[in-house]
């Protein structure tokens, strides 16, 4: 077996293979990662043991990106480039991927509404070792995955009317009706510019002004947020909240952030104004 390192061919080639198992695995249908791997071995001179742990780079490139991976494959880091590259040649070549999990029921199915587990924001205490969290922002600095998600209108809008029917079903639950029926869909009934997108309440009255960002990636996905956003934030900071929506494409979870966001995320400016002299 060879102990060279592998080429653009052979990581093409082990990249399809980990998405065809992972379209299976989203898909809730069964699949053999042995024979997988046996099938691989006979196209690549690699072991069975190089490839497995080939799965797992592939299941850490792919958490950089923002991205679900295959459970059974472990992230494993200090990968090589190439291997990132040859995902996002993958991804390019199929981009229909990026937009799966987008589609949704009619708004007011409430009945039927799926759940969201929303649990504790990421913080310094909980965070992954250093060198594996730099790599990971590296990959998604390198291929904006924020702005991959910003400019994904589809799941950004199917990640709002999901927290959308969260709410109401959440206040339905605390036996708000009434409240329930008031909460609005500002960014699709009025558009987008007024720095959220849902109107909502708390169970005891108070108002709840809603940004949701969502990605298919992990909880530490980067995100993009706009100056009016902060700024209504800030001028609206009692009833403000972004709801970040993670793992969509699966099973979503959540958690909220509220004022003053510095204390809880790096505010880096990505674009700049030029006017003339």
């Amino acid at each position: 077996m060879s102990n060279r390192p592998w080429t653009d061919e052979e990581n093409d080639l082990i990249v399809a293979d980990y998405f065809a198992m992972l379209a299976d695995d989203v898909a809730g249908r069964p699949y053999s990662k042995a024979e997988h791997n046996r099938q691989l071995q006979t196209r690549i001179d690699r072991s069975r043991t190089s490839i497995e742990f080939k799965h797992q780079n592939i299941s850490a490139v792919l958490r950089g990106l923002g991205e679900d991976w295959i459970a059974g494959y472990k992230p494993a880091f200090n990968f090589q480039m190439a291997l990132v590259d040859a995902v996002a040649r993958w991804l390019a070549s199929n981009p229909m991927w990026l937009g799966r999990g987008s589609q949704q029921r009619p708004v007011g199915s409430i009945g039927n509404v799926a759940s969201i587990f929303v649990g504790p924001p990421p913080t310094l205490s909980n965070q992954p070792p250093r060198q594996e969290l730099e790599q990971m922002l590296h990959i998604a600095r390198k291929f904006d995955v924020a702005g991959r998600d910003e400019r994904n209108r589809a799941l950004g809008r199917a990640g709002e009317e999901r927290v959308l029917e969260y709410e109401r079903a959440t206040l339905k639950a605390s036996g708000r009706d009434d409240l329930a029926r008031k909460v609005r869909w500002i960014s699709e009934e009025d558009g987008d510019g007024a720095g959220y997108d849902i109107q909502s309440f708390a169970p005891d009255g108070r108002s709840r002004l809603i940004e949701v960002k969502t990605t298919n990636g992990w909880e530490r996905t980067p995100f993009h947020i706009s100056r009016n956003e902060l700024a209504v934030a800030e001028e609206r900071h009692a009833e403000w909240c972004l709801f970040r929506l993670w793992n969509f494409s699966r099973e979503p979870k959540g958690f909220e952030l509220f004022p003053p966001l510095d204390a809880h995320v790096s505010l880096t400016a990505t674009a700049f104004q030029a006017s003339f002299h």
